[in-house]
């Protein structure tokens, strides 16, 4: 059985997952603590962007690396999921650490406090991507500007992933789309842990097969 398969609790109390005090204060974050870091990020990146562009005219360019920045989250998010949260490691202590990232959530999906990413993990993965980011546009490319937008998009998805996943436990909204993705994670908890990994999209389970298909009720015979 997976590791992120165990019978889900209802406690109202989280489980705990360290000793002290100071520690597991850190493990706990809230919604707006999101918002509060990364919007400003992205207005800085867009900022940026728009101060050294080298170019001149409608900001197409801005548009196209915001773009590419929001395509390559989605990617992160897919993978993210698949690889590293529902990475199911050998040892006791891998047992442990991946535990403390995403298994409690799947043990306990109603907490919440325990739904978006804390900025000790969020901002250290959003220095990653920027170091990216700086190999690719500016050792390989020679053009260090396209960092900016592409990292704007980047965190916006990153905001839009966290934002969405914290709904999907805790808001009952009536648009179509909401509904669907609601279900669609819902599914991920109660009947594929190892499968439909997307949170604001399918497309990469699609891509990569992980999306299973839907197999219709029987209906009653007809005579």
């Amino acid at each position: 059985m997976s590791e992120h398969a165990k019978p889900m609790t209802s406690r109202d109390e989280p489980i705990r997952v360290f000793k002290s005090d100071f520690m597991e204060f850190f493990t706990h974050i809230s919604p707006i603590a999101v918002l509060a870091v990364w919007v400003p990020i992205v207005g800085v990146f867009l900022t940026l962007a728009i101060l050294y562009s080298p170019w001149t005219g409608f900001p197409w360019q801005i548009i196209a690396g915001f773009f590419l920045g929001l395509v390559v989250w989605t990617f992160s998010e897919y993978s993210l999921h698949r690889f590293l949260f529902h990475y199911h490691p050998k040892s006791e202590v891998g047992k442990r650490i991946n535990f403390m990232f995403h298994g409690i959530h799947h043990a306990q999906p109603m907490i919440k406090t325990r739904l978006v990413m804390p900025p000790i993990v969020s901002i250290p993965l959003g220095l990653i991507f920027v170091g990216i980011y700086w190999l690719i546009f500016g050792l390989a490319i020679g053009n260090i500007w396209w960092l900016y937008p592409c990292f704007a998009g980047t965190a916006l998805g990153y905001i839009g992933y966290d934002m969405t996943h914290y709904a999907t436990h805790h808001f009952n909204l009536k648009n179509k789309w909401f509904k669907w993705v609601r279900a669609h994670h819902m599914k991920h908890h109660v009947q594929t842990p190892d499968a439909r990994f997307g949170v604001t999209s399918n497309v990469w389970d699609l891509v990569f097969q992980t999306e299973p298909e839907v197999t219709a009720k029987p209906g009653p015979e007809k005579n």
